[in-house]
């Protein structure tokens, strides 16, 4: 008997090392991949195309254009949960400087590309990047005290900026430039419930009634209606009705991929989980509360549903990994 338990320990420990050297292997892969996106989000800056006032893509002739800030999405939530794991896996304590330390290393990773993004700009996908973080960070079990004392700075730098963005316009053009300037306006259009894309999305959606004006009929133009604005055109050709099950297969889709993550035991696996349900779950919530009026309007597409090449084929590469983590088991089975 004691044998038995044995021969099945030393099994068990050799199927986890093996895992293991596996997952490592398949990290050091994906190393070179993530420095391709690197370098292209830097030489976006230089030599990509600006389209509506955002240098954010390549023109690639015959075949498309090319956004590399939503490739650098998986980049993070891949390289964070690697270092979540190891972090995890190494300390010895809840020792604070030793937490901070690690945070700082967090910062310069999150914080290299948001940067980088925010030039271009796309605030959208900064803020994404940030999403991300927060919650791969707090699927870690890190303490509140990080995550209160990071709202507090964001509270202060806010203020500091919302002071000279109010009291000396010139002052902030300066500092923030013209682009930036236009993005605080677009805010304040919100608060104020008025801009012609929100006006013209609520009365798109107001006039669907229960079934919508049909497919491909929309009467109310505005723009990016393909992209941004999708599910203020899903809601006019399909009504109250399609707009229901949309949102029920959005959110069966979402507590699928939950329950993957409150099942899956290996940490790494989770973070990445965690990771990717932040991407897709806040991107849903801001496209669809944008285009009816309760978050400020921004470039953020709906996943799955939107137009867009490089935003799809990163969806799919987000879901390619679900299917991987979700068959781990069969792989390691033997």
């Amino acid at each position: 008997m004691g044998r038995e338990l044995k021969r099945k320990q030393a099994k068990r420990e050799g199927k986890n090392v093996k895992e293991l050297q596996v997952k490592k292997q398949d990290f050091n892969t994906m190393k070179p991949k993530t420095l391709v996106i690197i370098v292209a989000v830097i030489l976006v800056l230089f030599i990509g195309t600006p389209i509506n006032n955002a240098k954010c893509w390549f023109i690639i002739p015959y075949i498309g254009s090319f956004q590399p800030s939503e490739f650098m999405k998986i980049f993070l939530i891949i390289t964070l949960s690697r270092m979540i794991g190891d972090f995890n896996a190494e300390r010895r304590s809840n020792d604070m400087m030793e937490e901070f330390k690690f945070l700082i290393k967090i910062l310069i990773v999150v914080g290299i590309p948001s940067v980088l993004t925010f030039i271009e700009p796309d605030t959208g996908a900064v803020l994404i990047y940030f999403i991300i973080t927060i919650v791969m960070l707090f699927t870690a079990g890190f303490k509140s005290r990080w995550f209160i004392a990071t709202i507090s700075i964001i509270l202060v730098l806010g203020s500091i900026f919302l002071g000279i963005y109010f009291l000396n316009d010139d002052l902030f053009i300066k500092i923030f430039g013209t682009s930036f300037f236009y993005r605080m306006d677009r805010i304040l259009n919100w608060s104020n419930s008025s801009g012609l894309q929100l006006t013209n999305s609520l009365t798109a959606i107001g006039s669907a009634g229960s079934l919508g004006h049909g497919f491909n009929h929309t009467p109310i133009y505005f723009p990016e209606m393909q992209t941004d604005f999708i599910f203020a055109v899903f809601a006019s050709n399909f009504g109250f009705i399609g707009v229901l099950c949309l949102i029920s297969l959005l959110i069966y889709f979402d507590i699928n991929i939950i329950s993957l993550a409150e099942k899956t035991n290996d940490a790494c696996d989770k973070f990445t989980v965690g990771g990717i349900i932040a991407v897709l779950l806040f991107q849903q919530i801001q496209n669809i509360s944008m285009t009816i009026g309760l978050l400020p309007i921004m470039g953020i597409t709906l996943p799955f549903i939107s137009y867009g090449g490089s935003s799809l084929l990163s969806y799919m590469i987000l879901i390619g990994m679900l299917f991987n983590i979700s068959n781990e088991k069969l792989r390691f089975k033997n």
